[in-house]
């Protein structure tokens, strides 16, 4: 049991670490392109989007969260950021961006959220602040917080209750729009 126990804290350590570099490094590739000129955009060609690729980063700074944002949602990708929810505007631009992470890593202080708490998006094109609007919890069904918003919202999904030990019954859900 010793052994097992070993093998099992190097394989989370392994996955932790794993993680936090991939963090590190989508920030840091970001980092250059990011612009800190209110809402400017730059214009740049479309490129093909595919799943994994860093699109930008959310900051909340009362609560400490700052992660990369990723195209897709599947395990891999939620496991290093947050991910874009496919079928929703990409972040930042007009409508309303969905944006899903996981209540036990990134997306765990999301519980002590606030109205008029202040997220920053940052990405190649553009930084964009959004204030809090409102926090709902819904069950998983519940897509219809995804649906379109006059300007430009984000919308944060993740699970709820946040110390619930397995798969969490409902969603937590914050929106925010452009301030």
């Amino acid at each position: 049991m010793l052994a097992a126990g070993v093998v099992l804290l190097g394989v989370a350590t392994f996955i932790m670490l794993n993680t936090a570099i991939f963090q590190a490094r989508a920030k840091r590739s970001l980092a250059p392109q990011v612009l800190r000129l209110g809402t400017d955009e730059v214009k740049r060609p479309q490129r093909t989007i595919n799943e994994g690729d860093v699109l930008g980063r959310i900051d909340i700074p009362r609560l400490g969260v700052s992660v990369a944002i990723l195209q897709g949602t599947s395990s891999q990708t939620l496991r290093l950021g947050a991910g874009h929810i496919e079928g929703t505007p990409l972040p930042g631009e007009a409508g309303n961006s969905g944006v899903a992470g996981h209540r036990d890593t990134f997306f765990r202080n999301l519980e002590n959220i606030r109205p008029d708490d202040e997220i920053q998006l940052h990405t190649s094109t553009r930084f964009t602040l959004y204030k809090v609007a409102w926090v709902k919890i819904v069950m998983p069904d519940n897509v219809g917080v995804l649906s379109s918003a006059t300007g430009s919202a984000i919308t944060l999904v993740t699970c709820y209750p946040f110390h619930f030990l397995g798969s969490a019954p409902k969603r937590f859900i914050v929106r925010a729009y452009k301030h």
